[in-house]
């Protein structure tokens, strides 16, 4: 193999200056060189000793030279993302007081080299979002270090690749992104309704980096600024009164509409990313702000448009109605509104008239209650 070689050129020619990285440490001074690693230690080595002992730790040899010649970029969110793809340590170098985000505490151990290239062979996975990301050598057989990566839904990572359409331009991914299994635009990249039967082969780690970005826009450059500690958060006060034009009003939004409208937008079932602005500095919303592996730093459009209508409802005065129903009629209205919330009216079977939001159901109390302009018969009680 040429590159190993190429390599461990590189690192004897650096050596003088000390190479440290992923337990790999090399010095030398006045020709003598030292070189350890977790599990071995060489001292007191001339040039040709130091070389015979680097051919037998190659992998390490090979992996400073996947990272340091091939992905380069210390300190970047892409780097930081393609070690966290292989179970890398994420705090190299350039993050010596990164952490691996609020989550870790479910997050499996970093790699040790050796192990890592063993299981590099078979294929290293992670899951960032809907995505399933595959970590993988070029060529298991004879590995030299180099990797690939493969890219696709989570629901299809037991799929056979010859079922699913198969893609290796990065740009692909944005029409992939914008219609849901239905066809229905995806107004909201980070929703959980990306649709599967595709899948992106043998990429680079740049490509993948890119792919994944037309997916979830900005995500990995935001989890990278957590990472290191320094997101910045535009909290909602802040970001609504910005606003200018016909989104100027949303600063009048109450503030317990906000609450409310947190639970609504920002929750696991509805976004994956995880909300970590707040109402303002030092005031918290008690909506729970998700579980999602990449960080929401501000309202997103999506939740400013619709804030822009709730506040002109929140506006409006509340009066008081009557009207007549049945305790059944009631709790359908309840199951009706759930499951318009919650997503399931295509799940509820015809047949089945004992679900509140059955569509004969909803039809019979249209029938029933509305009169003949279609609205709810009630009656205001107050002036």
């Amino acid at each position: 193999m040429t590159e190993p070689t190429a390599a461990l050129e590189t690192l004897l020619e650096r050596a003088s200056a000390g190479v440290a990285f992923d337990g790999l440490h090399v010095t030398e001074a006045d020709g003598e060189y030292t070189l350890e690693t977790p599990a071995n230690e060489w001292t007191g080595l001339d040039e040709a000793d130091c070389r015979r002992a680097l051919e037998s730790i190659e992998e390490y040899v090979t992996n400073w030279r996947y990272w340091q010649e091939t992905v380069g970029g210390e300190g970047t969110a892409r780097r930081a993302f393609l070690r966290w793809c292989e179970r890398a340590p994420l705090a190299d170098a350039a993050d010596a007081d990164a952490t691996t985000g609020p989550w870790s505490e479910d997050a499996p151990e970093p790699l040790a080299v050796p192990e890592r290239y063993r299981a590099l062979r078979d294929g290293i996975d992670r899951e960032w979002g809907q995505l399933s990301i595959t970590t993988r050598f070029v060529d298991v057989d004879d590995p030299d270090g180099e990797r690939v990566y493969d890219l696709w839904h989570v629901d299809d990572a037991d799929s056979d690749i010859a079922d699913l359409e198969v893609y290796d331009d990065p740009r692909e991914a944005r029409e992939l992104a914008t219609y849901d299994e239905d066809g229905r635009y995806r107004p909201l990249k980070t929703a959980p309704t990306l649709p599967g039967g595709w899948a992106f082969t043998g990429l680079s780690g740049a490509d993948l980096v890119e792919t994944v970005e037309f997916f979830y826009p900005a995500t990995v450059a935001n989890w990278h600024r957590e990472l290191r500690g320094n997101l910045d958060v535009d909290h909602w006060l802040e970001t609504a009164e910005r606003q200018t034009g016909i989104y100027d009003v949303i600063d009048e939004l109450p503030r317990e509409a906000v609450e409310w409208m947190a639970e609504a937008c920002c929750v696991d079932s509805q976004c994956l990313r995880r909300r970590e602005w707040q109402y303002d500095e030092g005031d918290d919303l008690d909506a729970d702000g998700g579980d999602g592996p990449f960080p929401c730093r501000e309202p997103c459009s999506l939740v400013v448009a619709a804030a822009r209508k709730w506040t002109t409802l929140e506006s409006e005065t509340e009066h008081t109605y009557e009207l007549e129903l049945t305790t059944s009629e009631l709790n359908q209205l309840t199951e009706l509104i759930d499951a318009v919330a919650e997503g399931r009216t295509d799940e509820i079977r015809e047949a089945d008239v004992y679900d509140g939001a059955n569509r004969y159901r909803a039809r019979y109390l249209r029938a029933k209650r509305f009169d003949e302009e279609g609205a709810l018969e009630a009656t205001q009680v107050d002036d």
